[in-house]
């Protein structure tokens, strides 16, 4: 599926991201987040409470097979991915929100992560199950570097920002990188996939999208806060899963466990793309209406 040398590549770029996505953060903005939790715990029930369900409910719904279904509800059962954060940009939402929702789904993950993927895949029949150990390995070992991150931030604002950056940049070269490496050498295999698997792949990030800022609004989230929220949810870490199901499987068990998180990778670029623009579009449109409504309030005094 992916070769020995493209395997430690991705392995060395995920180390890099989760170094910049340590370094975008401080230990004041943790401090911040516990007085005002309430957006984070949304983005942490969106997270780890709607998209496993969704996950698994869509396997059971498109009668996947053991392996297409696994690959599906390891995606659902995810931390959010750095490159949520670069939309969240570019979509005017609230970065910082988007950032400490990326942070605390990852730092929460090394728990939550073999809990329910664990939960909802009990009942997948066959030797699909991902060993917990695995889980944790990866998850402890990409710990590390978001603590060095943390760390430079607090030494050397510049060093950390850069590396802020970097991590940013590289978590998009990633998927990039995954789609350029992996579909020409499985075109054949992309052709003979049925609708059902492509379904999943892209339905997954777009119910994401959806109940989150469904769920948001419910917790009377503002309308900017729902939708960095919804970008948020709907963006998984697509590399992550990779990896995972790189140190789980073998031979030709992995390329099937391994075909809807690539396919996801795939097609989550570009649904985020037109949601994010669509987004942006909303967040003007009520910023040129705020600008308009003081304008109006103005006149009116004089």
């Amino acid at each position: 599926m992916l070769t020995e040398t493209e395997t430690r590549l991705l392995g060395v770029m995920m180390m890099i991201i989760m170094l910049g996505m340590g370094a975008s953060l401080t230990f004041k903005d943790f401090a911040i987040a516990l007085k005002k939790p309430q957006g984070v715990v949304v983005g942490l029930l969106c997270q780890y409470g709607i998209m496993p369900f969704i996950a698994f409910s869509m396997a059971m719904l498109l009668n996947l097979p053991p392996a297409m279904a696994i690959g599906l509800i390891l995606m659902g059962c995810m931390p959010g991915g750095t490159t949520s954060n670069i939309f969240a940009y570019f979509s005017k939402g609230t970065l910082s929100l988007s950032i400490l929702m990326t942070m605390s789904s990852t730092l929460v993950a090394i728990v939550m992560v073999p809990i329910t993927l664990g939960l909802y895949s009990m009942g997948i029949e066959g030797q699909w199950q991902i060993p917990q150990g695995n889980i944790v390995q990866v998850l402890a070992v990409l710990l590390v570097p978001t603590v060095i991150g943390i760390t430079l931030r607090k030494l050397n604002a510049n060093v950390g920002a850069v590396i802020e950056l970097i991590g940013a940049v590289l978590g998009v070269f990633v998927i990039l990188f995954l789609i350029g490496s992996w579909v020409p050498r499985n075109w054949q295999l992309l052709l003979e996939t049925g609708p059902a698997i492509y379904v999943g792949a892209i339905g997954l990030g777009l119910f994401g999208f959806t109940f989150g800022y469904g769920l948001s609004r419910l917790f009377r989230q503002d309308a900017r806060r729902a939708r960095t929220i919804a970008l948020e949810t709907g963006i998984q870490n697509g590399p992550l899963a990779v990896l995972i199901v790189l140190l789980s499987f073998p031979g030709p068990e992995q390329q099937e466990v391994l075909l809807i998180p690539v396919l996801y990778s795939l097609f989550i670029v570009l649904t985020s793309s037109a949601v994010t623009v669509w987004f942006r579009r909303l967040t003007t449109g009520e910023e040129l209406a705020r600008d308009q409504a003081k304008i109006g309030t103005v006149v009116t005094a004089r």
